[in-house]
């Protein structure tokens, strides 16, 4: 196992570029042949999944764990989405290069989506980064595949259909990579995905029209005309966070009488993550009302709040308070180099992402030293429906995540040295898919033992709805 940079700034002499990086990547070869990706099959003393899940439960409000195990035997796609941990632990038994980046490590196609820059572009990008963590480009990668079989299982499509799809998803991440390889340095940090853009190359002709209709309604959404009406009641300076139990109440820790106090200490500590310029803004708005909001699949039972602020009675702003731990990754891939989680996920955002929330930040809950980042709860935000996704639209798809994927990880690593490694031929991409193939089988079968225990009371689930 390649031990990880001893600083998240990953130093330049780590990176060749050019001919030379690609001739570096390429020698890795004969360590770690490409070949040697291929497939999954568990050793003898591989970790229960149903105890890692119980463990991931540690520090999750009691209440809420239920609801979370329930959307996690949806399906077995759905099961993978909820158990990065599992993979996680997988992962760190596969054949790896030795290149590091910093890593989604949660690089779900669920966690990829659209949403609109602080010049209010649309753009395509990664969406989840609450396992975010300098570690090996070859975990995002199969996690991403996996998540793209699993997806075709799912949807009922043929394992070879499947499998050509997450075939696809890589050749795309090499290929993006190979030509990230080829650019300037600044170039590849202003490289982007437009939403529109990547709807007319991809999207198929007969869904086109329906698509741009999607994303116009999108474009003309506000937060005071759609989303206030529907989360606040009352009028006046009397506004309140609706409560809609079991996914969003207000807590018992809202009684305290030192709450209050509580809450601006983690807004003051909040705002001093924010740059100069943002404060401004940020500085307009006063807090209102915080309620808990349950969301995700893999999040449930974290704390996860809406922070409700106004600057004036129809100009509100919703911020969505997250509780960061520590990634997933962290047993494998070595510890953060930032004592806050929430500042992990935020820096790992920022460096992975082509633009980012101006309303990013994090914190720390003084009343038991949770970890928070703060971002804000929408923003014109886009994401895929699986099960509206055909054969050709998730291979489609497939190609725009893997492509998004390696623009992120070209930011942070060597894109030289991870397209030599790669190379030009499908050798690894075959390799992945295969990979993928064997873990959407792995994938239903750990499914099986978490719905096992469930039946026999060792996990607690919420009933079905």
């Amino acid at each position: 196992m390649p031990r990880r940079h001893a600083s998240s700034s990953f130093s330049r002499e780590d990176l060749p570029s050019g001919d030379e990086g690609w001739a570096a990547g390429k020698a890795l070869r004969a360590k770690v042949p490409r070949e040697s990706h291929a497939g999954w099959k568990p050793a003898s003393n591989r970790p229960d999944p149903v105890k890692i899940i119980d463990a991931s439960n540690q520090g999750r409000l009691p209440n809420l764990v239920p609801i979370r195990h329930r959307r996690m035997l949806a399906s077995p796609f759905a099961f993978l989405r909820g158990s990065a941990a599992v993979m996680a632990a997988d992962l760190s038994k596969t054949p790896v290069s030795g290149l590091q980046v910093q890593a989604c490590g949660d690089c779900h196609l669920l966690n990829f989506g659209a949403f609109a820059t602080p010049e209010r572009h649309l753009f395509f990008d990664i969406n989840d980064f609450d396992e975010t963590l300098p570690a090996p480009w070859e975990w995002d990668v199969k996690r991403l595949a996996a998540s793209i079989a699993g997806a075709g299982r799912h949807l009922g499509i043929k394992d070879a259909d499947a499998g050509r799809a997450a075939r696809a998803t890589v050749r795309a991440y090499r290929v993006s990579m190979a030509e990230f390889s080829e650019m300037p340095a600044f170039e590849v940090w202003y490289q982007h995905i437009d939403l529109e853009e990547m709807v007319d190359r991809f999207v198929q002709p007969e869904t086109r029209a329906r698509t741009r209709a999607r994303i116009e309604k999108m474009r003309q959404r506000t937060v005071a005309e759609h989303d206030f009406p529907k989360l606040v009641e009352g009028d006046g300076g009397a506004f309140r966070i609706r409560d809609n139990p079991p996914l969003i109440y207000h807590g018992p820790d809202q009684e305290r009488s030192d709450y209050e106090k509580l809450v601006i200490d983690a807004i003051r500590d909040y705002r001093k993550t924010l740059p100069d310029h943002h404060r401004v803004l940020f500085d307009r708005f006063k807090p209102v009302d915080f309620a808990v909001k349950v969301v995700g699949v893999g999040s449930v039972g974290t704390v996860c709040g809406i922070g409700l602020f106004m600057a004036a009675e129809n100009d509100p702003l919703f911020l969505q308070i997250k509780q960061a731990n520590a990634s997933v990754l962290e047993p494998y891939a070595g510890k953060s180099d930032y004592t806050n989680h929430g500042q992990r996920v935020v820096q790992g955002q920022r460096l992975m992402q082509a633009a980012s929330d101006i309303m990013l930040g994090w914190t720390m809950g003084a009343l038991r030293g949770r970890h928070f980042y703060i971002r804000q709860l929408r923003d014109m935000k886009i994401s895929v429906t699986v099960e509206a996704l055909d054969e050709t639209s998730l291979k489609n798809y497939g190609k725009i995540c893997g492509r998004t994927l390696a623009r992120a990880h070209a930011r942070s690593g060597s894109p030289a040295m991870i397209a030599g490694y790669m190379g030009n031929s499908d050798v690894f991409d075959r390799a992945v898919e295969k990979f993928a193939l064997d873990y959407a089988d792995q994938t239903e079968a750990d499914y099986k033992a978490m719905a096992r225990a469930v039946r026999d009371g060792v996990l607690k689930a919420a009933p079905q709805a």
